[in-house]
């Protein structure tokens, strides 16, 4: 039985830590290097920079099947425009494949309707092809680029993809 629950306490916050490491070596290194994968992991998938994401009201939700913990999602949900982002989604590769990432949109798509948010939003690193295929299969379209300085020599190089979460598919 699948669940999704709200990150509240420390040992979720370190179990998200953990997953993040495991899913960003399993699948970033090729897109991005090791360097920046360490990086990225350091400063914004780490307990303390997941503690402060929280604590200035970024949403975390850890995604559990039978208990045992198979990704996350976190979302930045802005009123005033009704949209939000997601801005983590992330599962094992042994979860990926199972409709789960789908459960998690249909619960980013649920959240839409109840507070009336009008788009989903979320940025994909430009060479992240499987999961820029995915998005565009459930009606995310390419709306932008954003090219980003992140520190240390490293550079975000996304596209913006967005949706009405009325007009998603599956």
């Amino acid at each position: 039985m699948h669940s999704l629950k709200p990150v509240k306490k420390k040992s979720d916050i370190e179990t998200i830590a953990r997953l993040a490491h495991e899913i960003w070596n399993e699948h970033f290194v090729d897109i991005i290097g090791q360097s920046q994968v360490d990086y990225m992991l350091g400063h914004f998938q780490s307990v303390p920079a997941i503690t402060s994401q929280l604590e200035t009201g970024q949403e975390y939700y850890l995604l559990e099947s039978d208990g045992v913990p198979l990704g996350y999602l976190s979302l930045i949900a802005d009123k005033a425009s009704k949209k939000v982002m997601i801005s983590k989604i992330y599962l094992l590769r042994n979860a990926r494949g199972l409709g789960l990432g789908q459960y998690l949109l249909d619960f980013v798509k649920l959240r839409c309707k109840k507070n009336k948010f009008k788009v989903i939003w979320l940025t994909v690193n430009r060479n992240n092809h499987t999961s820029i295929d995915w998005y565009q299969k459930r009606g995310f379209t390419i709306t932008g680029e954003i090219q980003k300085d992140i520190g240390e020599g490293y550079f975000m190089d996304d596209y913006v993809m967005e949706v009405n979460p009325g007009c998603m598919t599956k």
